[in-house]
């Protein structure tokens, strides 16, 4: 099963590399622009038929190594089959 996680840093943590895309874009004239956030997306292939067990597993490896928990949150999705 195919599983998608994506990574952004929690509200109100400091995020340079997301402000200076921001200053970058309104320099271009994208002055329309209200708020920019900067994140992974990460796409992992798990050997199981469960959606459940493919959310735990996933939950368990941001847990463990992809999610800085303290400054980031995750969320989890489940990939259709193709």
């Amino acid at each position: 099963m195919q599983v998608t996680i994506i990574i952004e840093k929690k509200p109100g943590v400091l995020d340079p590399q997301a402000q200076a895309i921001n200053q970058a874009l309104s320099s271009l004239g994208f002055d329309d622009l209200q708020d920019v956030k900067m994140g992974k997306q990460i796409t992992v292939s798990i050997d199981t038929d469960d959606e459940e067990r493919a959310r735990y597993r996933a939950a368990k490896m941001c847990e463990a190594l992809l999610a800085n928990t303290v400054i980031e949150t995750y969320t989890i999705e489940i990939n259709e089959p193709s």
